[in-house]
């Protein structure tokens, strides 16, 4: 882990921990290049293919204490109560944020959804 994440989540040990396990899963697909800008960290093989941040995409009541944004790019949209929000960023890529509270909800949905946003950024067009 590069010190500009390490700096992303400073003052917040609970969201490094879910941001270290999700990373762990991601890099499972392959290589991986993380971004640390202001706002996000971008997650990169080809192309950005998934994005970290702390965005709040649902109103503060219905969001977990220490919670982060996974955004996922995907070529279609997922229909799925997880999915906090959607949509058609560009023709052909759709942009999923989900929102994760805590390492359990790294469950086989949502790592086979990384799995459909690795390749799709890891595609030659």
């Amino acid at each position: 882990m590069t010190m500009d994440e390490l700096f992303f989540f400073d003052g917040k040990p609970e969201k490094l921990a879910l941001y270290e396990a999700l990373l762990e899963q991601i890099k499972a697909h392959g290589a991986v290049t993380a971004v640390a800008h202001k706002t996000q960290i971008s997650l990169k093989n080809r192309r950005v293919f998934a994005c970290v941040s702390v965005f709040r995409v649902l109103p503060k009541r219905l969001l977990p204490p220490h919670f982060l944004v996974l955004t996922l790019g995907l070529p279609y949209p997922l229909d799925a109560p997880r999915i906090a929000a959607k949509t058609e960023a560009q023709p052909g890529r759709w942009t999923h944020h989900i929102v994760l509270g805590s390492a359990s909800e790294l469950d086989a949905e949502l790592l086979e959804w990384i799995g459909l946003a690795y390749a799709f950024g890891n595609r030659n067009k």
